[in-house]
């Protein structure tokens, strides 16, 4: 623990871990997720040169040979050396791929995604069973590769990889707000770099219908505003995905979040007919009718015309949060449920999703559903999807059911990337049998999109998302948070080198906000802020689907990398108050608490002009207090003096205001701060 603590205080990025062998990774690589086993080899490295030859043994499918003229191009990106735009047809070259086979015609959730690398000094190996082995060992490779004043270079280094989990998935919510194609494709690249298998396409919502449907076209004439993935678009995102070593499975809202079907054809509805697609957010009242015999043929022929775009097995039909008040009053659903035995709201969506399993069943695919699809009426071949929790899944798995876990990973909670990376779809403390675990395929972030659009998705997802990628790819025990921020940076820079915006969307939020490019004062100020959680900004702000997202909160980006810093200088000033080993500490931390405090003034001006920047005129009132506060308390600790009585009673009420909810955003440094109020005499 000293040598960490040293360390932290020298550089405030310090990472030494400590795990298992098999776990272990030298300190100088970034690879993330962290492959099963690394053998680092004594040795110069392997230099990255412009003559590099490239060979492709085994299966040469054109989606394999893609995969390595991508990787190879990055490599060029990286280095500035020209790579090979051909792939010969030698039995070795500097580069060797040894692909068994290129796998199905459909990726599915048993496809063999292992694979070895090895670098020794006469070049580079790559061998694994598939395609999508393959294109996962591409993605380590690029990361390997390391910088010296010499030039470019591979380490000498043995890896053997393979997921612990079979899906690992990234559910993005294209219903509530339209996300163009584009973006979608490039945060496929970033799913690919960090090993993600799965892209779940939430399509359809209260606010939204966005596939087009040729059997049924005012699906989306009436409840998309237009905006739409036209079977094209949808076929095109299948087949790119693909090419990344990605399954694609498309989520169909039913029977409830269903307004925008009901808007088109109002005949499915059980008593009430919306008059439009829904502009608010929340839970809606309306939904399918679950007692009539049209409501499951208009079903199945659209899920049969969906099953034409989308081959993967698995199709999700959402199924949560459906009230249905009109199930309790319409006399003729209320004469069926008796007619049938059933009892609540409950009984009649079981049986429901048993006639769409059927369909489903019909068509061999296999239903995925959210947790209230989980009833003992369903066979035990149905997937269950946990917003609830840990628990609800382990009760899942516990009886039979197959499962993947979600609720930690709201990304809208606008958490930090270590809190997320904690959780796990199979706890180290799980009471589950070696049998119930292997029920749990593995687990999906969901990126809802009450509060984003297509300038903001990006830094909502990334990078926090590459560490969750961890948790579903590596050991349980790869637990390390500090060395996990640490890998996380450099390949936060490699996610946006793919094309994903999420380091540059901050700044051109903060353009448009200044109505500048002069924003270095706001961009030091931006830096003390993140966003607030969904439910916090939900509650403040009461946004709709019409709510322009350009606000202060919507350029800032949650767990911002200083907060981590921060956190850890401030660990290190605490172990250690008075001693030299944690004098960068503080120089650090006062750096920062000077630095934000003097834009307090230029940004106090840019509000007077600039009405959008006025919901934070509090937050920068509280600033220069607050950071005062740092200094004070600072100060006081390493010259070891007592604080005065009326210094603890000011420095609790600036604490307690600061905490307050206001401007839709948080203070990034509010607990080191109150650790080191705390930790004065």
């Amino acid at each position: 623990m000293t040598k960490r603590l040293v360390a932290a205080a020298a550089t405030v990025l310090a990472v030494a871990a400590s795990q298992t062998a098999a776990a272990q990774q030298p300190a100088s690589l970034v690879l993330l997720p962290k492959p099963r086993t690394v053998q680092l080899a004594p040795g110069a490295a392997y230099p990255v040169h412009s003559g590099l030859t490239v060979a492709l043994a085994g299966a040469r499918s054109a989606r394999m040979q893609a995969a390595l003229l991508r990787a190879l191009k990055r490599m060029e990106d990286t280095t500035g050396l020209p790579m090979p735009r051909a792939i010969g047809s030698a039995t070795s070259g500097n580069l060797t791929l040894n692909v068994a086979a290129d796998g199905e015609p459909v990726q599915g959730i048993e496809e063999d995604e292992s694979y070895r690398l090895a670098v020794t000094a006469a070049g580079v190996t790559l061998t694994a069973p598939t395609t999508v082995g393959a294109i996962h060992g591409l993605e380590s490779l690029v990361q390997l590769l390391q910088a010296t004043p010499q030039g470019y270079v591979l380490p000498l280094v043995s890896i053997d990889d393979s997921p612990r989990f079979r899906w690992r998935g990234l559910m993005i919510d294209c219903g509530r707000h339209f996300e163009p194609l584009d973006v979608l494709k490039r945060n496929i690249d970033a799913m690919a770099a960090v090993k993600l298998n799965v892209f779940h396409w939430h399509l359809t919502e209260d606010q939204g219908f966005r596939i087009e449907s040729k059997l049924y076209p005012k699906l989306t004439e009436l409840g998309s505003d237009g905006k739409f993935y036209t079977q094209d678009d949808a076929r095109e995102l299948v087949r790119y995905a693909r090419e990344r070593g990605i399954r694609v499975v498309p989520e169909f809202e039913m029977p409830g979040h269903s307004a925008a079907w009901l808007v088109a054809y109002p005949e499915l509805n059980s008593g009430t007919a919306p008059d439009g697609i829904r502009r608010e957010f929340g839970v809606s009242d309306v939904a399918l009718d679950p007692t009539r015999e049209a409501t499951y043929q208009f079903l199945t022929r659209f899920l049969t015309e969906m099953s034409g775009i989308f081959p993967d097995a698995y199709i999700h039909i959402g199924g949560d949060e459906t009230p249905a008040p009109d199930w309790k009053k319409n006399p003729r659903i209320i004469s069926f449920m008796q007619a049938h035995n059933l009892h609540d709201n409950e009984a009649l969506q079981a049986y429901f999703n048993t006639r769409i399993l059927a369909i489903l069943t019909k068509l061999h695919r296999r239903m995925v559903g959210w947790d209230e699809i989980f009833n003992p009426a369903l066979p035990k071949d149905v997937v269950v999807q946990s917003w609830r929790g840990e628990a609800s899944l382990a009760k899942g798995a516990q009886q039979g059911y197959q499962g993947v876990l979600s609720a930690p990973y709201y990304l809208d909670g606008m958490r930090p990337a270590g809190v997320h990376y904690l959780a796990d779809p199979v706890p180290p403390d799980t009471t589950l049998t070696p049998e119930q675990q292997k029920l749990i395929l593995g687990g999906e972030v969901c990126m809802w999109a009450e509060h984003l659009d297509q300038r903001t998705i990006d830094s909502r997802i990334w990078p926090r998302t590459a560490a969750i990628a961890e948790r579903f790819w590596s050991a349980q025990d790869v637990r390390d948070v500090d060395d996990m921020y640490r890998r996380l940076q450099p390949v936060s820079l490699e996610l946006e080198s793919l094309g994903v915006k999420h380091l540059s969307s901050e700044d051109a939020g903060l353009r448009s906000l200044a109505d500048s490019t002069q924003i270095d004062a706001l961009r030091t100020f931006a830096q003390a802020f993140e966003p607030v959680s969904f439910s916090e900004r939900y509650q403040q702000q009461h946004t709709s689907q019409l709510t322009p997202l350009t606000g202060f909160v919507d350029a800032v980006v949650p767990d911002p990398p200083i907060k981590h810093r921060l956190a850890l200088a401030m660990d290190a000033v605490l172990a250690a108050p008075a001693s030299a080993e944690s004098a960068a500490s503080y120089a650090m931390l006062r750096d920062f608490f000077h630095q934000t405090s003097a834009t307090a003034p230029a940004v106090q001006k840019m509000i007077v002009q600039e009405p959008r920047l006025q919901p934070v005129e509090s937050r920068t009132t509280q600033l220069d207090p607050l950071c005062q506060l740092a200094l004070q308390a600072l100060a006081l600790l390493q010259a070891d003096k007592k604080a005065t009585p009326e210094w603890r009673a000011n420095a609790g009420t600036l604490l307690a205001e600061a905490n307050k909810s206001s401007g839709i955003v948080r203070f990034t440094f509010m607990e080191p701060l109150t650790k080191l109020v705390q930790a004065v005499r």
